[in-house]
């Protein structure tokens, strides 16, 4: 299964040890699913915990590492300007430039989509669910 997971899962997995988004990062780790990232959600990701979580320079490039040794990086070629967040409209290009198979988010906006370009968005809850 190819997974996209929006900004706020990855955060909950590094901040909350033992969460479910950590859970579902360990199906990547454990080769369950495909994560798919693109370059604007790394950084996205890296500003968030950089800013609100005062990560360091140093943990947050071991972090880059990790996702690039874990993830499959996709560059979005087309803009997508449907949400108004333009962090998850960056969620949307990358669901669709690598071509996945669901989005798992705990974004009320993006999850109000149910899906996109027949891409499944939906709740960690439900990812986890799914065997």
């Amino acid at each position: 299964m190819r997974v996209v997971f929006d900004t706020n899962i990855f955060v909950s997995a590094f901040v909350l040890p033992g969460s479910r988004a950590e859970a579902a990062l360990i199906r990547v780790v454990e080769g369950k699913d495909r994560l798919i990232v693109s370059e604007p959600i790394i950084d996205e990701l890296l500003a968030v915990l950089a800013r609100k979580f005062s990560r360091h320079r140093e943990e947050l490039a071991r972090l880059a590492v990790f996702l690039a040794e874990v993830a499959e990086l996709v560059h979005p070629e087309h803009k997508i300007d449907i949400l108004d967040d333009d962090a998850d409209n960056r969620i949307l290009e990358c669901a669709v430039a690598g071509r996945a198979d669901m989005v798992v988010t705990g974004d009320r906006a993006v999850l109000t989509l149910g899906k996109y370009e027949d891409i499944p968005i939906i709740a960690l809850s439900d990812y986890l669910g799914k065997t």
